[in-house]
């Protein structure tokens, strides 16, 4: 395991510190190096083994440890980049039923995503809505006891594999909110529904290929029928569902940034100490030092912030500033400590499938999804403005 001392860090309680570790020997054994070509198969394999490690039930549930899903997503990210996206998806994808669900909803639903029996998806952005969420125009039109879905979906992890998806549709209760087609208006008058895998008028439109592969997808509804039991929340607040879930696992992704740069910052140490070169090792000049040092002060820096976040969160504080600068930082920083790992193993760093490769394309999206750095960035400034 890397360095474990910011586990004595006063945001920790030894219950944490005793999960990380529990976590850290079960990835060890149970989580494969390597996935092989059939990315799906590998996460539903993965889903399953973190449901019957009992891991899941931290992601799932009214009361969310903020610091506990933080570490594991960390940890699991520092093993397999493709073990922390299955865990962190079903937190994600099943997070609006936890939070705002019905009692019957999450009778049916959370229990499967805890035990991996079912897996879970998130369907926010749109082709046209992807930061600016408040512009998405899938709309869902009330018919009934039933809702009618028409509109697409993009950008969905676990697109294709997932047993139910929890989809936002605009369904126009505010005040000038217009139908389908038309100019749309604010984030008002959304609404969030569970639309189950199968459901007549719902396909899977186009499955999307990216550098570090998991299941992602766009979705296509055409008059999909969905009854109004399946609504999570009042109508017209799908929208804040929406943000109250993301707030939850943002601080999040900055940890699963946090778990790829500590495993680059590993592979580099190991590099520099090996890697002969003009009678001595690589470690031995100064310019690797110097590297190595700015790698390991960039990560406790994006750590203190992260663990900050997910503290204040946990004391039913509001965080939308600090995980916001937590997320931002971590990410840009594991950006480039995974960067510098490369260049120390120098021509190695760049052949497929080399730990230090695999981390270069796994690091990429985190800067871009929930929320990219430049979005972060808004959001900080906003918060600044709003207290002065």
């Amino acid at each position: 395991m890397s360095d474990t001392r910011y586990l004595d860090w006063p945001f920790f309680e030894p219950r944490h510190a005793e999960l990380a570790r529990a976590l850290d020997e079960w990835a060890t054994r149970q989580v494969p190096h390597e996935h092989g070509a059939d990315v799906d198969a590998a996460c539903r394999a993965l889903v399953r083994a973190l449901g019957a490690g009992g891991w899941l039930q931290h992601a799932v549930g009214e009361t969310i440890d903020t610091r506990a899903i933080c570490l594991i997503r960390e940890t699991l990210a520092r093993h397999s980049g493709l073990a922390d996206f299955a865990f962190a998806m079903q937190g994600l994808g099943s997070g609006a039923i936890s939070l705002a669900g019905t009692p019957e909803q999450r009778a049916r639903y959370l229990p499967r995503v805890a035990r991996g029996e079912a897996i879970a998806a998130f369907a926010l952005s749109e082709p046209e809505a992807g930061s600016d969420v408040a512009a998405l125009a899938c709309a869902a039109r009330a018919d009934g006891d039933h809702y009618v879905l028409d509109g697409e979906k993009t950008w969905i992890s676990n697109g294709g594999i997932a047993d139910f998806y929890v989809v936002f549709a605009r369904t126009g209760e505010a005040p000038g909110s217009v139908p389908q087609g038309a100019p749309v208006q604010g984030a008002k008058g959304i609404s969030a529904f569970i639309v189950d895998a199968g459901t007549p008028g719902f396909e899977i439109a186009e499955r999307i290929n990216v550098i570090a592969p998991h299941p992602l997808a766009r979705l296509r509804f055409t008059h999909c029928r969905v009854g109004a039991a399946q609504r999570i929340g009042a109508p017209g607040e799908g929208f804040k569902v929406a943000m109250r879930t993301l707030d939850v696992f943002r601080t999040s992704v900055a940890a699963a940034a946090l778990g790829f740069a500590r495993r680059a910052l590993d592979e580099a140490l190991a590099r520099a100490r090996s890697r002969k070169m003009f009678g001595g090792v690589l470690a031995d000049f100064q310019l690797t030092q110097a590297k190595l040092a700015q790698m390991a002060t960039t990560i406790d820096a994006a750590a203190l912030l992260t663990y900050r976040a997910a503290w204040q969160r946990d004391r039913g504080e509001n965080v939308t500033r600090e995980a916001a600068m937590a997320k931002m930082t971590a990410t840009e920083g594991a950006q480039q400590v995974i960067d510098a790992a490369v260049q120390i193993f120098g021509g190695l760093g760049v052949v497929s499938g080399v730990p230090v490769e695999s981390l270069y394309r796994e690091i990429r999206a985190l800067r871009i999804y929930e929320g990219a750095t430049e979005v972060q960035q808004l959001i900080i400034a906003r918060e600044l403005l709003k207290g002065a």
